[in-house]
């Protein structure tokens, strides 16, 4: 009977046809009607009927199979950029064939425009001006001037700020690098022509006295 024979001729057998684990490799381990861990079937010579008890559940890993989730030894193909710069049917000759986006005429003098009223404005500020940041979609927010320059996570000018209140993002560091330092969410990077300076006096807040 199959109950007389051994783990690796007959039990590992079956386990490889139906995990796909190899019978060479693959690692089996016991577990209980509690599943919980009685140990591993680690003799390949063993007889089932003396290893196996009732109601026990097999455990089956391989470790030597690939792992499908994990790509990052995987080879992968990368086109050189003069390769890519020839193709007809990419990306991004449909965007230059359409004259969109960066391959836009008007859009790339619309950028040039903002990043030199950027440059203009930023070369005007100083670290510690009071200054209200004008942002689109976003409600005004008053603050100190504490960085204004060029930065290593985008292109051109920007202009660091702590803000009176908690409506910032961190607290002056950005990707890993510290432009300035503030409470964490009292900080926050905008474009310099979104920022005016001036006397900008820090808002009283009247909240516990108003019902």
């Amino acid at each position: 009977q199959w109950y007389q024979r051994r783990v690796r001729g007959e039990l590992k057998g079956k386990l490889e046809m139906i995990t796909g684990a190899s019978m060479d490799s693959m690692k089996i381990e016991l577990f209980n009607d509690q599943n919980k861990s009685i140990g591993k079937l680690t003799d390949d010579d063993a007889v089932l009927k003396n290893v196996l008890a009732n109601d026990v559940r097999l455990h089956v890993t391989d470790p030597s199979a690939a792992n499908f989730e994990d790509t990052s030894a995987v080879e992968k193909y990368e086109m050189p950029t003069e390769e890519y710069e020839k193709r007809e049917d990419s990306v991004q000759a449909f965007k230059k064939r359409n004259k969109m986006g960066r391959f836009n005429p008007e859009v790339q003098a619309k950028l040039a425009a903002q990043a030199e009223e950027n440059k203009e404005k930023a070369l005007k500020m100083n670290i510690g001006d009071r200054c209200e940041a004008r942002t689109p979609k976003a409600p005004i927010r008053r603050g100190e001037v504490m960085f204004v320059g060029e930065v290593e996570f985008k292109d051109g000018y920007w202009v660091g700020i702590k803000f009176d209140e908690p409506v910032g993002k961190h607290d002056g560091v950005v990707q890993g690098k510290r432009y300035f330092t503030c409470d964490n969410k009292y900080g926050g990077f905008c474009q310099p022509r979104f920022v005016e300076v001036g006397e900008f006096p820090p808002e009283l807040d009247f909240s516990d006295d108003e019902i």
